[in-house]
């Protein structure tokens, strides 16, 4: 290996939980499942790729009620008949000596009406979302419908440590629910769950404080992680100084990490918070010492996970850069940090264990991955 590399391959001890590098595959949507939220082959293969490297493998995420469904092919931790589906992948990426992590979510006003029941598709506020795709203006939730959903985020860790994961990560980012409810651009309500900011992060936290009351009835180390999305374009969108705010809030609740979603790992503060400091770097500063801080954003080459630890952040997430070089980790391991592929090579989906719906959306979606015109 090469000695510049060494810090890359450091154990890392969480509170109660070692992993045996500081490389972690990134949570990435594969539309892999069956239409029930049925793990498949093709998906345990998928992952079985990639698990032998990284010290930990968060996973696609995975809904905790029906009408929280994001994406076709999305897999299910609604019920109690998905624990042995959910089992199958856990077993898959533990096997390959990596920690599972199950990433859980509900995709607020992000989902597409033709999966869930009756198209009833549901948000803090009745707010369409702006992204592509079918969308429709939602129905705001009622308060007896928030603490259900609530709920269930309890009811989805518990299966995950009845399936043998080794911690769940709250999707908090992205623009979906729990996102929804925190920006002030989706949540226009004036009831106990909107308008301050304070009654903006009501959800989320809630929504922390049942994983964890779940997580504590686990009969082994169990890890509950935070995922989020330091800004928003909108004009009326979350700032830097919002989503720090919150962070302090977090900071509180004995998470054992936080894990930003970026695209770019230097990328530049947009506002809220000094412009020419990189989010990681202000992040790390305001809750690092707290809490473990995982950063992430194309990364795709060895020096690329240093200049990210050099923001302070003791982990490194990679999405897109395993799915192009599932052997990265190996590779830098042995000293072929050169070797590593950085653009995808679109002959090559067999060898890279790709299955085809993934694959097509990739290839469909010009400018994702590097390689893909």
């Amino acid at each position: 290996m090469n000695e510049k590399f060494k810090p890359l391959f450091k154990e890392f001890s969480f509170k109660n939980m070692t992993v045996k590098n500081r490389i972690v595959m990134a949570p990435m949507t594969n539309f892999l499942s069956e239409p029930d939220g049925t793990v498949t082959e093709n998906e345990l293969n998928y992952y079985g790729r990639r698990s032998d490297g990284p010290g930990m493998v968060i996973t696609a995420c995975t809904y905790t009620v029906p009408n929280g469904k994001g994406f076709p092919g999305e897999f299910a931790g609604d019920r109690d008949e998905m624990i042995p589906s959910l089992k199958n992948l856990a077993d898959t990426i533990k096997g390959k000596g990596a920690k599972a992590v199950l990433q859980i979510f509900h995709g607020g006003r992000e989902c597409p009406p033709n999966l869930v029941p009756d198209g009833d598709v549901v948000s803090a506020s009745d707010v369409k979302s702006s992204q592509a795709g079918e969308r429709k203006v939602p129905r705001p939730l009622t308060s007896d419908e928030i603490h259900e959903i609530i709920k269930s985020f309890g009811e989805t860790t518990r299966r995950a440590i009845e399936a043998g994961y080794d911690g769940v990560e709250i999707h908090g980012a992205n623009g979906y629910l729990l996102q929804q409810f925190f920006s002030a651009e989706s949540n226009l309500r004036d009831d106990e769950w909107g308008g301050s900011l304070e009654k903006r992060m009501k959800f989320p936290l809630a929504v922390v404080d049942e994983v964890k009351k779940a997580a504590e009835k686990a009969d082994r180390p169990f890890l509950v992680g935070y995922r989020f999305s330091p800004e928003e374009p909108y004009e009326n969108g979350i700032t830097m100084d919002e989503t720090l705010a919150l962070l302090d809030e977090l900071s509180k609740k004995d998470l054992d990490y936080l894990h930003v979603s970026l695209m770019e790992y230097n990328s530049k503060v947009r506002r809220g918070a000094d412009i020419d400091r990189s989010r990681l770097e202000v992040i790390q500063e305001r809750v690092g010492e707290k809490v473990p801080v995982i950063g992430v954003g194309s990364v795709y080459t060895a020096d690329d996970a240093l200049k990210t630890m050099e923001s302070g952040v003791p982990l490194v997430a990679i999405g897109r850069g395993l799915i192009i070089e599932p052997d990265w980790v190996q590779k830098v391991e042995s000293g072929r940090e050169n070797e590593i592929e950085t653009e995808l090579d679109l002959e090559a989906q067999d060898r890279l264990v790709v299955p085809d719906p993934l694959w097509n959306a990739i290839v469909n979606s010009p400018g994702w991955f590097p390689g893909v015109k």
